[in-house]
């Protein structure tokens, strides 16, 4: 499977062009960067010690000629731009990113009719194991419990909350029959009066290099249960992401996430 990498001289980039050149069954086949970028004209693995023979560039067109997969952690306004190129070019694509608006969403719904997309806001197989959890434990503690997202991350990122953190929320909301949109508070400051038992609460941290922390307290009386995940390494991000990208291998067109890959559905 030749597979393109978006974002290609990133932290996330980088780490995606290491696994693919570590993983048996997969090539990489293009790598695609910003205009300006630094990195530009580079052997995209030249920041990895070794020659790959893939140039990194800014042509969208360039990068996804011969890739059967575009892999793309990004932003919103480049994963669309991108997501438009593939659909064009008859591309399946796995992305990461996060931050969409409604708009973005649907128009990641609408590519995925005519390509494979997986659109997840995590690809970490233990974060997918985590929403599994809070699916079991928002039924079982539907009443008495108040409910909080709390993450953390790195100092460069410019979304809040994380795309993994409003996922735990809508997971939860779901669970409980709720609407996250009309449920979710995401601010509190001053007088706020007292806690609606309905509501799910988000507090957002950024700060040093921290990958990513999660966690979801249910907060009752006289206990608290709280489930975490805490990433110390976006290796499992990228290992998610390769494996999406051969579950695509077989999907000629629909939009999936990471429970399908998994097949925790």
């Amino acid at each position: 499977m030749n597979i393109a990498i978006a974002g290609a001289s990133g932290r996330m980039g980088r780490m995606l062009i290491e696994h693919v050149l570590a993983t048996e069954g997969v090539t990489l086949s293009g790598a695609l960067d910003v205009p300006g970028a630094p990195a530009l004209g580079q052997d995209a693995g030249l920041l990895l010690g070794r020659a790959t023979g893939v140039v990194i560039t800014s042509d969208i067109e360039a990068a996804l000629a011969g890739a059967d997969c575009l892999i793309d952690f990004t932003r919103p306004e480049g994963t669309l731009v991108h997501l438009a190129a593939a659909r064009r070019l008859g591309v399946k694509v796995v992305t990461g990113t996060t931050g969409f608006d409604d708009a973005g969403r649907a128009a990641i719904a609408e590519a995925a009719k005519h390509i494979g997309v997986v659109f997840s806001a995590n690809m970490s197989v233990g974060v997918n194991a985590t929403f599994k959890l809070l699916e079991v434990a928002a039924k079982l503690l539907s009443s008495g419990y108040d409910i909080e997202v709390i993450e953390a991350h790195h100092r460069h990122k410019v979304d809040a909350p994380s795309g993994t953190a409003l996922a735990m929320g809508e997971v939860v909301a779901k669970a409980l029959g709720r609407d996250l949109k009309t449920c979710g508070v995401f601010a509190r400051e001053g007088h706020t009066g007292p806690r609606d038992p309905n509501s799910i609460g988000f507090a957002t941290v950024r700060g040093g290099d921290i990958v990513g922390d999660h966690t979801v307290m249910f907060a009752g009386t006289g206990e608290r249960i709280e489930i975490t995940h805490k990433s110390s390494s976006r290796q499992s991000y990228a290992e998610g992401a390769l494996r999406a990208a051969r579950f695509l291998a077989d999907k000629p067109t629909g939009l999936f996430d990471m429970q399908d890959v998994l097949g925790l559905k």
